[in-house]
């Protein structure tokens, strides 16, 4: 079928054990999740390599990991295996059959048409539901030139409240906050801090500084999510670049002096960062590393790098 930037409706979607059209994958105005915000969910990119006429589905089996793990945050009982919505992810993609780079976005949520904003699924009256779907996606953020963020007013939701490490919709409200307050303030996103006043991560993506030659990133600590985009980042740099990645707190006024910035996640991939709060990051222009991860980044995930292709799932 054909594709063009934006959600189709006609597109084929996983919802209630079966493939529907996604216009019909619809739930109830009382449903548990829509009504308290929990469920979780995943990102997933798939990338289309235009001389091999396939498309490749960047570590999937790591981002359904990351799913069932997190399942737990939220009592949501998980049905099937990690192969099994792998094949059930490779089966929705092939009835698609898309030629461009998409987005896959699995949904694991309370199912229950109940009041009360209780986990307990109770005699079976808050089940777990299931969903899948796929949509053309392009660039999250502008990678081609270095970003322009702020530091937010707003800080990251704290582990024992709602944790950052799993991906609970309901905690999608702080990113919001944060990353509109930016917009409307004529900035291309933010950095938000823990409570303790450390760097904590972007609006919805992990961060990396780079500081008289050394690669750094914050801590899980300091309640950000645990990325499957950071850990290749940090992979990649120590296979391919020889750099290590150092590990800590990062203060906030170490963002002002540091050499580089970039943000990294499935949505913003690699993305420069060039200016904090009207400061300029090193000479102010995308850093020679930064772009360096970047190119090797997108290699990787289009499956032209046979290193990485572990990472890469063939839909055809």
């Amino acid at each position: 079928m054909a594709f063009k930037e934006g959600i189709d409706l006609d597109s084929i979607a996983y919802f209630n054990e079966r493939f529907v059209p996604l216009r019909e994958a619809t739930i109830n105005i009382m449903t548990h999740a829509f009504q308290y915000g929990t469920g979780i969910f995943e990102g997933i990119r798939s990338y289309w390599n235009e001389n091999e006429k396939q498309m490749y589905i960047f570590r999937m089996k790591e981002h359904y990991e990351r799913l069932s793990n997190n399942a737990k945050l939220l009592r949501l009982e998980l049905n099937k295996s990690i192969d099994e919505l792998c094949q059930l992810t490779l089966e929705l993609m092939k009835k698609n059959n898309p030629t461009c780079d998409m987005y896959i976005r699995p949904n694991l949520y309370k199912s229950g048409i109940i009041v009360g904003p209780s986990l307990i699924n109770k005699n079976g009256s808050n089940p777990t539901g299931l969903s899948i779907c796929t949509m053309p996606m392009g660039e999250y953020v502008d990678i081609s030139k270095g970003l322009h963020v702020c530091v937010s007013s707003w800080t990251r939701v704290e582990d024992n409240a709602i944790p950052a490490r799993g991906k609970i919709q309901g905690s999608y409200v702080n990113t919001a906050f944060a990353k509109t307050d930016a917009l409307l303030n004529g900035f291309d996103d933010s950095i938000v801090l823990s409570r303790d006043g450390h760097v904590s991560e972007g609006s919805a993506m992990n961060l990396f500084i780079i500081r008289n030659g050394k690669l750094i990133t914050t801590q899980v600590a300091d309640n950000i999510l645990e990325g499957i985009t950071r850990d290749t980042i940090i992979e990649l740099a120590k296979k391919e670049l020889n750099l290590e990645t150092e590990i800590r707190q990062v203060d906030r006024t170490e963002l002002y002096i540091c050499d580089e910035v970039f943000f990294c996640g499935t949505g913003a991939q690699v993305s420069p960062v060039t200016m904090i709060d009207h400061r300029p990051i090193g000479t102010g222009k995308v850093g020679q590393l930064s772009k360096q991860l970047q190119e090797i980044y997108f290699d990787v995930v289009k499956g032209k790098n046979s290193k990485y292709k572990k990472w890469c799932a063939p839909v055809f």
